[in-house]
């Protein structure tokens, strides 16, 4: 699969239209969508015995719902076309689901949608095949309310099949799958928009590369799992796009061999500077990030009273005891850090670290930084001549506190080590950015910014959240599919940018070790809601499901 490019509603049809031209007729395309949608089904459901359900619309969305209905058919399935509007003068998809004497009801005939409402009662999956992403208006008339009944049954599943009369004996486990052909009907692919109307999908099937606004808020709410089906586009005519998604099938390619004669040392040493005697856990979680993600050997630098706490959660890291004020780490350790560069493969600084002068002062003085006018409240701290003689610093991982630190001092992008990764949330990255620029401006402006950013700082910049968008110095930009709200608790970001820094530790290039990181910390996260929900779901029951998630993204074809 070649990679999945981010795309506007216009760029997709333009590369259609090049796809034709070159040979590819829009017939061809519309039989792979529709035969791709129906794999896919086949794929997440199953198909034999199932009874579908499929909604059919006027166009080409409609046109690869009646594909699809056709393939489930082969494969098994019972298919019922509900047809909510269609030109069928011409139409071979049309004929051919007659010829497969599949039943076929219209919304005009179907009186108070009885007969659609037994239709879903009945359902094992709807196709919802209706509008697909030509929406730039809202939903009314017929369509409008055919959606609201739907979602009216679906949200009160247990309720109305118990009250159906006709229903099949006993009563069904759990509500039909949805499924949405190219994008949910409502959804905006453009800017994320959403109708109220809107059937929420379990998945979507897109065709030859995601639209933007698939993975845009409130939108990508509604999506579900995505998955993206060849057409035949040739992937040349996308070449220029440098916006993708990540997908595990170019992660898989990315991953460092775990050849059979390896020892510790060949999968790297990740040393983590962080903790304090208030945010004990965030040198515990970043440790264990690192160690999920197949570091060999994982060492933590951290203020001397809170070892024991953070050893007794993680045996197997080792230990750096450093210099401390209070609990937090002071100014001193610069040097004991310096001592284990050439030891180190990657470096993740932050978590945990606190914004106390005494902490902020060493962030600074090992970054070889010196503090913005008008910035926080710490002293001015010149570092000049220790800056000259430091040793060369390993591959950085800059995280929260760490952050914190460097957004108090003057010019700081110009400071840091080739390569470096920064991993801010949108409140840190407002205060890096120092312009006045808000939070909230950010969010609604992520990719753009992020990769405005990266290449202003020179620097992997990893803009985290729902769907968390990664940014290289290059002009590469990559959004990661995970919207999930299980991940949003605290410590999630420390067992990120721990995953990160032992990827990067064990060789990975800066932005693939930071994509690649943020997805299969976004995939352990996916596993803990299906294990757990999503309510209750803790920081620590990520990196348990890391290796489970590298196991699944390693046997993607």
């Amino acid at each position: 699969m070649y990679p999945a490019k981010l795309i506007t509603v216009a760029k997709s049809r333009f590369l259609e239209e090049k796809a034709n031209e070159g040979g590819l007729s829009f017939a061809e395309m519309m039989e792979n969508a529709g035969r791709g949608t129906a794999v896919a089904v086949r794929r997440r459901a199953g198909c034999e015995g199932k009874r579908i359900v499929v909604l059919v619309g006027p166009g080409n969305n409609g046109g690869d719902g009646l594909v699809a209905a056709h393939y489930l058919w082969e494969m098994g399935a019972r298919v019922t076309c509900y047809v909510w509007k269609r030109e069928v003068e011409g139409d071979a998809n049309f004929r051919r689901v007659q010829a497969d004497h599949l039943p076929i009801i219209w919304a005009k005939d179907d009186v108070s949608f009885q007969a659609l409402r037994q239709l879903v009662l009945e359902a094992d999956l709807i196709l919802d095949a209706l509008l697909g992403v030509g929406v730039d208006r809202p939903l009314r008339g017929v369509l409008k309310e055919l959606l609201e009944l739907v979602r009216e049954i679906l949200a009160g599943w247990g309720d109305a099949h118990h009250l159906a009369e006709t229903v099949p004996a006993g009563p069904r486990g759990s509500a039909p799958l949805v499924v949405a052909v190219d994008c949910p009907t409502g959804l905006n692919c453009d800017t994320g928009a959403l109708d109220p109307a809107t059937l929420p999908a379990d998945l979507t099937v897109t065709f030859a590369h995601p639209k933007v606004g698939l993975l845009r808020m409130p939108g990508a709410g509604v999506v579900g799992d995505l998955v993206v089906a060849d057409i035949g586009i040739p992937p040349d005519l996308a070449q220029e796009i440098h916006l993708q998604m990540a997908t595990a099938s170019e992660i898989q390619t990315w991953l460092p061999a775990r050849p059979a004669a390896a020892h510790k040392g060949t999968f790297g040493r990740a040393l983590i500077v962080a903790g304090s005697v208030n945010y004990v856990g965030a040198a515990a979680l970043s440790a264990a990030g690192a160690v999920r993600v197949g570091t060999g050997l994982v060492t933590i630098a951290l203020p001397m009273p809170i070892q024991p706490a953070v050893a007794a959660n993680l045996t197997e890291a080792t230990y750096i005891l450093l210099p401390h004020d209070m609990g937090v780490i002071a100014s001193g350790a610069v040097k004991v850090l310096q001592e284990q560069f050439d030891a180190c493969d990657a470096l993740l600084i932050g978590p945990g670290l606190t914004q106390e002068k005494e902490t902020v002062e060493f962030v600074h003085r090992f970054l070889g930084l010196e503090r913005a006018e008008g910035r926080g409240h710490i002293g001015f701290v010149s570092v000049a001549a220790e800056k000259e003689e430091r040793p060369q610093f390993p591959p950085l991982v800059v995280d929260a506190d760490g952050l914190n630190a460097l957004a108090l001092a003057q010019e700081w992008w110009n400071k840091l080590p080739a390569g470096t990764i920064l991993t801010p949330h949108p409140g840190e990255m407002a205060r890096l950015m120092g312009d006045g620029t808000t939070a909230k401006e950010i969010q609604a402006d992520r990719e753009a910014l992020a990769e405005r950013m990266a290449a202003r700082w020179e620097a992997v910049v990893v803009l985290k959240g729902a769907l968390t968008v990664v940014a290289s110095p290059d002009g590469r930009v990559m959004v990661l599919p995970f919207a999930n709200p299980a991940l949003a608790t605290a410590g999630s970001g420390d067992v990120l940018a721990g995953a990160i820094v032992g990827l990067r530790a064990q060789g990975l290039l800066p932005f693939e070790a930071a994509v690649a990181g943020a997805y299969v910390h976004g995939l352990a996260g996916t596993l803990a809601r299906e294990d757990l929900g999503d309510m209750g779901v803790s920081a620590g029951d990520l990196p348990q499901r890391m290796p489970l998630a590298l196991r699944r993204i390693r046997r993607t074809a």
